[in-house]
Formats: C-alpha cells, sequence, structure tokens
C-alpha cells in the first residue's frame, strides 16, 4: 500500500483564476484554491476534495445539474455540515469500493474518512467501538463464538479481544484498504487482528451470512456504513433473516442504528423488522459520539428465541472479568453503568417510534 503522503493533493476543480508556475507557463488554480490563496496562502497546500483552507468538511453532492438542493455528507443529513481543522493530510487513496482519506486534526486525533463521511477519529471511537462490542457481549453468560461485519478498522476486534471466554472470532470486511490503512495510521485500532483467535474474510457480507452454518455465532456485531447505495442492504429483512440463521437460540445481535435526532422513521422500521425476525428481546440503545452527525449514535440489539437476554442488566459485567478493563488499553467509555443507561430513551423519541414506547417482554 503507498501512502500518498504530501503528494498529488491538487484539487480537481477549475475556474478561471490563473497563476505562473516555476517555468513563468500559465496553469488554472482551483476556486477553493484562490480562497486560500487571499486569506491564508500557507493553506493552499493543504487543498483536497473534502480539505478547503485547512478544513474538512463532508462532501458536497447535487442530484442533477439544475437541482438547487447540496448535500453535505451525503442524503441522509441534508442540510448540515461538520468540519474539522486539519493540521495534516497523512493518506488518501482510492480503493475499489470507496475515496480513503486519513489526516491529523487538531482536536480529535487522527480521523479515518471513506467517501467523505468521517468513520472515527481518535479522540472518541472509544464511545462507539466499546459501546457496539460490551453491549451484546456482556449481556450473555459466557459468549464463545462472535462474527464481525465490516469493523475494517480493527476496534471491534481489540474490544472483543478483552472478553477471555470468546474461543473464536470471525470478521467479514468486504475492502481490504481500509484494513491496511487502519494498520499504518490506527495501530491502537488494529491491533485487534492480532489477536489469534481473529479468522479475517475479505469478503461480501451477505454472502458470507448466507454460506454460514445455522446457529454458528452466540453473538454477532455489524459495524457497517450508514445504509445508503449498496450498503441498504444492510437494514433490510432479507439481511437479518441471514443474521439471526447464523445465531444460536439466545444468540444476540448489535447492529450500528444511526441517530435518533435525525432518523427515526429508519430506526422505527429497523425495530419492526427485527421484531418480526429475532422473536426474543429488541431494543434500542445509544451513546454520545461527537463527530457522529448530531453527536449520537444509536445502537439495535436484538435476540434469539430461546434462553432469555436481559440486556439492560449485563449478567457478564465487565468488571469481574479478569483483566478486561486494561487488557491492551484501559476502557475509556464503557462499564456497567453506563451499559444500563444506554437503554434509556428521551421522551421524544418513545412519541416518535411507537414500538419503543411498550418495553418488549423477553423471550422466556
Amino acid at each position: 500500500m503507498e501512502a500518498d503522503v504530501g503528494r498529488g493533493l491538487e484539487c480537481q476543480k477549475t475556474t478561471d483564476g490563473k497563476a505562473s508556475n516555476e517555468n513563468g507557463s500559465e496553469k488554472v488554480i482551483p476556486s477553493c484554491c484562490l480562497k486560500a490563496k487571499s486569506s491564508a496562502p500557507e493553506l493552499e497546500t493543504k487543498c483536497h476534495s473534502t480539505v478547503v483552507s485547512g478544513w474538512f468538511s463532508e462532501s458536497k453532492s447535487h442530484s442533477d445539474k439544475t437541482s438547487k438542493k447540496v448535500y453535505f455528507n451525503n442524503p441522509m443529513w441534508p442540510g448540515e455540515v461538520h468540519s474539522l481543522e486539519v493540521e495534516n493530510i497523512l493518506y488518501r487513496g482510492k480503493s475499489e469500493f470507496q475515496e480513503i482519506l486519513v489526516f491529523k486534526s487538531s482536536v480529535y486525533g487522527k480521523v479515518l474518512v471513506l467517501d467523505g463521511i468521517v468513520q472515527l477519529t481518535e479522540k472518541d471511537e472509544c464511545a462507539y467501538q466499546e459501546m457496539i462490542t460490551h453491549l451484546p457481549l456482556c449481556s450473555i453468560p459466557s459468549p464463545k463464538t462472535v462474527l464481525v461485519v465490516g469493523g475494517g478498522d480493527g476496534g471491534v476486534l481489540r474490544e472483543i479481544s478483552r472478553h477471555s471466554s470468546v474461543e473464536h472470532i470471525d470478521i467479514c470486511e468486504i475492502d481490504k484498504m481500509v484494513i491496511d490503512v487502519s494498520k499504518e495510521f490506527f495501530p491502537d485500532l488494529a491491533a485487534g487482528f492480532d489477536d489469534p483467535r481473529v479468522h479475517l474474510f475479505v469478503d461480501d457480507a451477505i454472502e458470507f451470512l448466507r454460506c454460514a452454518p445455522e446457529g454458528k455465532y452466540d453473538a454477532i456485531i455489524v459495524d457497517s456504513s450508514d445504509p445508503v447505495g449498496p450498503a441498504q442492504e444492510l437494514v433490510e429483512k432479507p439481511f437479518f433473516e441471514t443474521i439471526a440463521k447464523a445465531l444460536r437460540p439466545g444468540g444476540v445481535l448489535c447492529n450500528m442504528a444511526e441517530s435518533m435526532w435525525l432518523h427515526t422513521h429508519l430506526i422505527e422500521d429497523m425495530i419492526a423488522i427485527c421484531r418480526e425476525t429475532f422473536k426474543g428481546s429488541v431494543h434500542y440503545a445509544w451513546t454520545s459520539v461527537p463527530t457522529y452527525p448530531s453527536g449520537v449514535i444509536g445502537f439495535l440489539i436484538c435476540s434469539t428465541e430461546g434462553p432469555s437476554v436481559d440486556f439492560k442488566n449485563p449478567v457478564n459485567p465487565i468488571e469481574k472479568l479478569d483483566g478486561a478493563i486494561k487488557h491492551k488499553r484501559e476502557l475509556k467509555f464503557y462499564n456497567s453503568d453506563v451499559h444500563s443507561a444506554a437503554f434509556a430513551l428521551p421522551s421524544f423519541l418513545k412519541r416518535e417510534v411507537s414500538l419503543l414506547r411498550d418495553s418488549p417482554i423477553p423471550a422466556r
């Protein structure tokens, strides 16, 4: 893998602005670089399609040439943009599936961006990685087999490795370049790949799950991108049905489930599908992640029919697992109190998502 550090960072936009290069000939200056030149010339070298005048802002897209509507990030978050000050671009490249960007921010440390959307930062990744992992694994006694869908940065693997009861970990990530970039620039997360219990499959998760033996896993953790484009399949009923089939009776799923502030319609749909599919408990939990749009992110956590699972009160508390709190890296966010609190829902969410108004009765 080549890290194009400091090379090829010219913006692709063109304008009528011109300047002389070293040979005295004229060259076209992109509009964003003209802005940077007029306000702060030293920032011109930081120009990138999503880095203008030293700031990262999620990419813009137009639905068509005549449309006036502009989306920042993607159509899931219209009308808003979150910007981070850039100290240095560390890597940019394009895989078979997406554009990958890594930069050093002034506040949140190194940042991983896929197709113009922030995936994680060094400062707040703990809130996401720890919660999506320990909410399911601390809710069942002695989990032994775990599947991670996505999660190519390795953070979920790092957290699973705290559980000594786990004997086998499969991870299915479609983009090998994400793994390679994470190993180079985010070694504290990618350390999860070093666990000998980990078995990596670079493959399409939908096909992988279709071929998975029935009842193989105690827990499945879906650390996917937002449901736009090809990832739309990851929030539809056939995908959840393949997950339920791959789980043992009383097995658990934890799935990223968007923002309560922005996506209550999507949350309602996902809960309805999972209620039909899993037959056990279905709950919504949430955590604070400052660099995710709206600052919070949710999790759909479900169990299949079988032994009862009480998600709100961890039966396998992290504090009682030998060495789990400080294993490789001390826990920064998750604990048993935070676990239970994650299921406390705001009144507006209960009003807008009718399926959350009455807590489902766990299967017996």
